[in-house]
């Protein structure tokens, strides 16, 4: 054997041994846990990294959690830009409240004494946000109020660890998430802060200096994801600034080409000035997109259960909160014509899910345990809705010659009309999702199908609002 013990020779492999060498060490690199199997590398334009594909987990996901909890989570009053609307646009209604519940001296930063989270148990949320069926979660770590829920080194006593809980929020929702195998975890970052000096400094001087990424944002950046290791980074927040001023291209590089999720990692589109809808990994395009219609590109509907504020409102009505039907609608519609959605919630400054949303979670899952099949792992049909019956969408898996119609309304006639479907004559089956024994029913020439469903009771429906078909081997 070339280089044996026993020849006396340094233990040098021959020319052939040392390319099996490479050619095995090249194989391990693909196969071994936290080994890179990339090759392709990404410049610091947008031409170059708006080419690169998203990991297949994230379509395949459908469904995840917003989380926005901060400091704006004590005063509990109108919305998490409550201090941009009292300090800056000195609306009245804040100013009122302020000036009745707090003395004259109260500054925003004084709130920061009673964000505690009290009763905040991460492997509780953890649980309500596995029942709810959703597969991945966005936790905001810093919102515009410039506050971190983690040990910022650059953002010096304004976070959870030196002031509120004492305790670094990021990592304790990190853990509890990754506990559960089918969750993957996300994280918000917004890349402005209404008052910092830095920033302000830099916007006066119409952001030809960069004194505040330099010194906040892109440290940040860098330390969220070399410490948490987050699966999705949302961005947010651009302040009017363009993303030469953040130096996005040259951070999403190396998120994309060095970073330790470079190969996992999904981003959206604010990472500047007019980047929204244009740039970045999946389009958000607006707060609460839904276009009712198929994109050709990937994106999310990112929406609120409580339909006026992000965060937690103490005075909020049950009117302002979205029913599970409003709920089921805009899943159904937006998975339909192929994004993705992300539904908020506000935990309160304890650190509790208050019970309205967590029964907006749990139904919502529970709505999904029998309906899952025709949301996770979807593509969009050629038809996102019927054409002959309202409130009737569609998804579809190619592979297995599937189609599902998805209906938010049971026919008091039973009769259910689908105009898009056309049978494959002695191939076709239909079933309902929840309810074992096969359907009838009959093709209308040139009109698609005639489904008959089931006789049942209220209490015998798999589900209460929304039923799905699956649609075997039609045109």
């Amino acid at each position: 054997m070339a280089g044996s013990q026993s020849s006396g020779q340094p233990l040098v492999p021959a020319r052939g041994s040392a390319l099996l060498l490479l050619s095995l060490l090249l194989l391990l690199s693909q196969l071994l846990p936290g080994c890179s199997a990339q090759t392709k590398r990404y410049e610091p334009t947008w031409d170059s990294l708006d080419a690169r594909e998203l990991p297949a987990w994230f379509d395949e996901a459908k469904f995840g959690i917003f989380i926005h909890w901060g400091v704006f989570s004590v005063p509990g009053f109108g919305s998490e830009w409550f201090w941009w609307y009292w300090r800056e646009q000195k609306i009245p209604a804040f100013v009122d409240f302020m000036k009745a519940n707090y003395p004259p001296d109260f500054k925003y930063e004084d709130f920061a004494l009673e964000f505690k989270g009290t009763f905040f148990k991460a492997y509780q949320w953890a649980d309500i946000f596995q029942a709810s069926g959703a597969k991945y979660i966005v936790l905001t770590t810093k919102h515009h109020e410039g506050f971190n829920l983690w040990k910022s080194n650059n953002s010096w006593n304004w976070n959870s660890v030196d002031r509120g809980p004492r305790r670094d929020i990021v990592k304790e929702i990190e853990v509890a998430i990754r506990s559960k195998t089918d969750l993957h975890f996300g994280l918000y970052y917004s890349l402005f802060e209404w008052f910092n000096p830095l920033f302000l400094l830099d916007k006066a001087n119409k952001f030809k200096s960069k004194r505040y990424p330099v010194a906040k944002s892109l440290p940040d950046l860098y330390d969220l994801v070399n410490t948490y290791k987050p699966e999705i980074l949302w961005a947010d927040g651009d302040g009017d600034a363009p993303d030469t001023y953040w130096n996005s291209t040259d951070f999403l590089a190396w998120l994309y080409n060095e970073s330790p999720v470079r190969d996992t990692v999904v981003t959206n589109d604010r990472w500047g000035l007019d980047n929204i809808c244009r740039h970045g990994g999946y389009y958000t395009c607006s707060d609460r997109y839904n276009p009712g219609h198929l994109l050709p590109h990937k994106w999310e509907n990112c929406m609120t259960i409580d339909k006026e504020s992000w965060s937690y409102r103490r005075n909020a009505p049950l009117s302002d909160y979205l029913t599970i039907e409003e709920i089921v609608s805009q899943l159904v519609e937006t998975v339909s014509c192929g994004g993705n959605f992300l539904m908020n919630i506000g935990p309160n400054k304890d650190g509790v899910i208050s019970p309205i949303y967590e029964e907006r979670l749990r139904q919502t899952g529970a709505w999904m345990k029998v309906n899952g099949e025709a949301i996770y792992e979807t593509k969009p049909w050629r038809a996102q809705n019927d054409t002959l019956t309202p409130r009737v969408w569609y998804t579809s898996k190619p592979k297995e010659n599937l189609v599902y119609a998805i209906f938010l309304q049971w026919p008091s006639s039973r009769m259910l009309v689908l105009g898009e479907p056309k049978a494959t004559s002695g191939a076709t089956t239909v079933k309902l999702l929840g309810y074992q024994d096969p359907l009838k029913w009959i093709t209308v020439p040139n009109r698609g199908i005639i489904v008959e469903l089931p006789e049942l009771t209220l209490d015998a429906l798999p589900c209460k609002w929304g039923w799905s078909l699956e649609l075997r081997n039609v045109q």
